[in-house]
């Protein structure tokens, strides 16, 4: 069974573990992080999240704040769990917090995150920018801007 819970200092042995694992496996983030505790929580974050399953922490995201609006952050999932529905979870749990705060919720993606494009477009939310990036390397081209689906 799927919890969400708020991230504690414990989880991010575990977080920073499956961080590495996601970048190696899907390009995210495109550069590896100086720091990546650090990196995990941004800091305009209004909170940070894991999910765990049977105990063990299978995925993270965090919400910021920017220019008004609630802003998806550092969202991934365990590559050994995708497909089991725990990246909408998280992607759910950030509009709840997005709600809770009477924010509109956006998120940016780098063009080169094809499975979480894939996850946001069937999430419901709307690409509505696209800016090219001069960071991405032979890797990413732009980054893409979504808006949460109105509720």
């Amino acid at each position: 069974m799927a919890i969400i819970r708020p991230r504690t200092e414990a989880d991010f042995v575990s977080c920073v573990a499956l961080l590495r694992d996601v970048h190696e496996s899907a390009g995210y983030p495109v550069n590896w992080p100086d720091d990546p505790k650090t990196w995990l929580t941004p800091p305009s974050a209004l909170g940070c999240w894991v999910v765990t399953v049977d105990g063990e922490v299978a995925g993270h995201v965090a919400v910021g704040k920017s220019d008004g609006a609630a802003i998806v952050e550092r969202l991934f999932v365990d590559p050994k769990q995708t497909g089991q529905g725990l990246g909408r979870q998280l992607l759910d749990h950030a509009a709840q917090v997005a709600g809770d705060h009477e924010l509109a919720l956006t998120l940016e993606v780098a063009d080169n995150c094809t499975a979480a494009i894939a996850l946001y477009t069937r999430a419901g939310w709307r690409a509505t920018g696209r800016t090219p990036i001069d960071w991405g390397g032979d890797q990413a081209s732009a980054v893409i801007n979504f808006s949460a689906p109105s509720s």
